[in-house]
């Protein structure tokens, strides 16, 4: 679950509640009924997501800010585990570098790399992509289920007038409320 909210002030969160997958770890900090999460922590040996001292392993829980000079413009999120990372990078390109309102920058077609040289891609995304990623290797996948692109949410509030500006994802429950 994901949602982010913000005041008049400016004030913002940005908030992700993930179990991963199933019901988590199915361990519950007693007395909180917090239930732990299952992200593929381990103590093996030698692994990349080993939990050890200074270490920065994988997880899901990535709600995001953009700022500017300390000050914040947006709050937002992608969930979806393995899809996060890469739907943020695509709603922060969607924003910055293609200059898209909230709304369209959480709508635009999404690409989601899988294993290997797969890439799934939604439907939406347009045949010239899909053939200019084939020509460059990758294996590629018109996905037209639309839950493995996930879903998210976005606050946006432009810095010169303070208006609140937000995208709520077309690909599952979510909306936009202002009061």
């Amino acid at each position: 679950m994901y949602l982010c909210t913000a005041d008049a002030s400016g004030m913002m969160v940005s908030y992700i509640q993930s179990n991963y997958m199933g019901f988590g770890s199915g361990i519950v900090i007693p007395g909180t009924g917090i239930s732990m999460q299952n992200c593929g922590f381990t103590l093996e040996e030698g692994h990349p997501n080993r939990l050890a001292p200074g270490k920065r392993p994988y997880h899901t829980i990535i709600p995001a800010f953009i700022t500017r000079d300390g000050v914040p413009l947006a709050a937002f999120g992608v969930m979806g585990g393995d899809m996060q990372p890469q739907g943020h990078i695509q709603v922060v390109l969607g924003l910055i570098d293609h200059a898209l309102n909230p709304q369209a920058a959480i709508d635009a077609p999404r690409v989601r790399v899988l294993t290997g040289r797969e890439v799934a891609v939604e439907l939406a995304i347009g045949r010239e992509v899909v053939e200019e990623l084939a020509k460059w290797g990758h294996q590629t996948r018109v996905d037209e289920e639309l839950a493995g692109f996930r879903g998210g949410q976005l606050i946006w509030r432009d810095p010169d007038t303070g208006v609140f500006i937000c995208g709520s994802e077309p690909r599952k429950d979510g909306s936009a409320v202002a009061r």
